[in-house]
């Protein structure tokens, strides 16, 4: 296992996956249960699935898609996406999910974060904090895929979920989503100094030189999505994952040195 996880984070939209960019435009990428098998292949660590229709259409998790999933997956994944109460993840955890993602929810009902680390423990729970930058360079935390603006404070609304028992933050850039153009590091240093649990970097990453550059502003660990289903400056759909060894010498302690 690599000392820095390396995540590929999938959308789901009705049933199949897509790929946005700044949380727009969803673009069809293929099917969830090949693209597991595939990463089964690649020997991936871990997965993230989040369904980002999900919520705004005001319906509970896919069931049915999500245990086919985890009949599939050789690795530990994580769900996001509708999930409103903690017997809904209850529900996910018994299906197979090792790890729930919350984020509009957690944002209007901060206790679902304490009733689900209480059942589940700190480490099933994982808040997604979403955000973006206004035109004076503060980041705004984004609810309902982005539509929604609830705290103008990132670290702040962090050490909220923090201390509610979130004991990872799942941390995307809407500017930088499906951009390949690196993640943000501002926004990556900001928060993990602030924070003692996991900051996982998500949003911008076209290279494992961008991965090694969100571990050094402080991220633990890493996820993408478009530098994992596309190919190419035409954007050709390919599912893959960096050789192991490659990311092992991109991520290793000695290389992660300096800044």
């Amino acid at each position: 296992m690599l000392s820095v996880r390396v995540i590929p984070c999938l959308l789901l939209r009705n049933r199949g996956l897509v790929k946005t960019r700044k949380f727009q435009d969803p673009v069809y990428v293929g099917d969830p249960i090949n693209a597991v098998r595939i990463f089964n292949e690649k020997e991936v660590d871990e997965l993230v699935f989040l369904d980002i229709t999900a919520t705004n259409a005001n319906r509970e998790p896919d069931y049915d898609l999500i245990a086919d999933i985890a009949g599939e997956a050789f690795m530990p994944f994580a769900y996001g996406g509708g999930i409103r109460t903690a017997e809904q993840a209850r529900k996910l955890f018994a299906l197979g999910v090792e790890k729930v993602i919350v984020n509009t929810a957690a944002a209007s009902d901060l206790q679902l974060v304490s009733r689900i680390a209480d059942t589940a423990g700190t480490q099933s729970v994982v808040v997604s904090i979403d955000t973006k930058r206004n035109l004076l360079g503060r980041y705004s935390v984004r609810t309902r895929c982005g539509q929604e603006a609830v705290s103008n404070d990132v670290v702040a609304y962090a050490k909220q979920m923090e201390q509610a028992g979130a004991g990872e933050i799942l941390l995307t850039s809407i500017d930088r989503d499906g951009m390949m153009n690196g993640y943000d590091r501002q926004l990556i240093e900001m928060v993990s100094k602030e924070l003692s649990i996991p900051v996982v970097a998500s949003g911008g990453a076209s290279s494992v030189v961008d991965m090694q550059d969100a571990v050094r502003a402080g991220a633990s660990a890493v996820a993408a999505g478009s530098m994992f289903v596309f190919h190419g400056k035409h954007r050709a759909v390919l599912i893959t994952y960096p050789e192991y060894t490659t990311l092992q010498a991109a991520l290793h302690p000695d290389a992660l040195k300096g800044s």
